[in-house]
């Protein structure tokens, strides 16, 4: 649990230099600039531990703690994130805050892990999951309050699950004012920023508990790593979340978090390009013959368009198209492009696109014609010369 010594405050500092200068090594003669990797699985000591030591490799690691301090520094967080095997134990740690026999709010389109982990713990009795369209503030309000023919009888709820923009609908949540009023009604709010990353929306500055990330997509951003991370302010929170760490071995490996440190430090170069090119994307795809239609917050049409440029320093690098001609259309775009690699996951340097709906567990309101593009950084003409040949085929 010990933090790497920072040898400045970047406080003060924008996020895109923050992803560059946090959890550096101190500033000594001849000290290397990037930290190393330790690889040991138990640390010296003797006598009862004292609060913060090492002790052994499943509560701590000291590659660990450069990348958690570049974490919650991004985030806005005032302790340490903590960092996990996998977005998905990083879920299963998040739902773990839901009391036995209580209710979880959450959005009916979210990362599909999510959606499957939360309905497996619903089938087994630990709490019950009430689904709500994320966008729809009335009926989140509603939910978190609990009235007679809701899941789970009446009564308010312990947690609400913030996907914004949703994955793969792309819907965008009004954060601070369904923070308020969780808050209200008692309830914890968990918000996954995967999609957005701390460069985009800062979840913990309009109200969550607790911020979620998959490492593997845009932090780590190349594809080649596996990881999670959660990152609070509260330390009840991640007293309890570090406890889950520990006991369930949710950890990962030095090697894989000093590659996911590596990777952070072009975040902002990534994020940048990426998302310019997806903007420009979706601005060509709005009325293409072979487009249904075009789902990205940064189109002015778009319904989540006006709380994107409230809540968001940007729009992302994820958009969504529905093809014409449905599944059998889409999916023959995706398998004639030659650049976009069809693959599953998002958030490298690489541009993927997949039809969604092949995936047997995504929700049926996702449309069989979807197709998500994830943008990577690749140039720009190059990706759409790729892509609107595929669809005038």
């Amino acid at each position: 649990m010990s933090q790497a010594p920072n040898h400045h405050s970047t406080a003060n500092l924008s996020p895109d230099t923050v992803v560059v200068s946090a959890g550096r090594p101190p500033r000594e003669q001849d000290a290397p600039v990037n930290p190393p990797i330790v690889l040991s699985s138990t640390f010296h000591g003797t006598g009862t531990p004292a609060p913060g030591d090492r002790v052994y490799g499943r509560f701590s690691n000291p590659t660990w703690d450069p990348f958690e301090t570049a974490l919650s520094e991004l985030e806005g967080a005032a302790l340490p994130a903590l960092v996990f095997s996998s977005g998905l134990a990083a879920v299963a740690a998040a739902l773990s805050l839901v009391p036995a026999g209580g209710v979880l709010v959450m959005p009916q389109h979210s990362y599909q892990g999510s959606l499957l982990l939360a309905a497996e713990e619903a089938a087994n009795g630990r709490f019950t999951v009430r689904s709500v369209d994320i966008a729809d503030t009335e009926q989140v309000l509603a939910a978190l309050q609990g009235s007679a023919g809701e899941p789970g009888a009446s009564g308010p709820a312990d947690m609400l699950w913030i996907e914004s923009p949703t994955n793969p609908m792309l819907e965008v949540a009004e954060i601070d004012v369904l923070a308020r009023a969780a808050h209200d009604a008692g309830a914890l709010v968990v918000a996954d920023n995967t999609f957005s990353t701390p460069l985009v929306t800062r979840p913990l500055e309009l109200g969550a508990d607790v911020v979620l990330h998959s490492v593997t997509k845009y932090l780590a951003g190349h594809s080649d790593v596996i990881l999670g991370a959660l990152a609070t302010s509260d330390e009840d929170l991640r007293s309890r979340l570090h406890n889950y760490r520990s006991l369930h071995g949710a950890i990962a490996g030095p090697f894989d978090v000093w590659l996911a440190l590596r990777g952070l430090r072009t975040l902002a170069l990534r994020i940048e390009r990426s998302q310019a090119t997806a903007g420009l994307l979706a601005d060509r795809l709005l009325g293409h013959p072979a487009v249904e239609a075009v789902r990205y917050p940064g189109l002015p049409g778009d319904a989540g368009y006006e709380r994107a440029v409230k809540q968001m320093d940007g729009f992302g690098s994820i958009l969504c198209i529905e093809v014409a001609g449905g599944a059998e259309a889409a999916e023959a775009v995706a398998a004639r492009v030659r650049l976009w690699l069809p693959a599953t996951s998002l958030g490298g340097v690489e541009s993927l696109i997949e039809r969604r709906r092949r995936q047997p567990g995504e929700p049926h309101s996702v449309p069989e014609n979807l197709l998500r593009l994830s943008v990577g950084i690749e140039n720009a003409e190059d990706l759409w010369s790729d892509l609107s040949r595929a669809l005038a085929r």
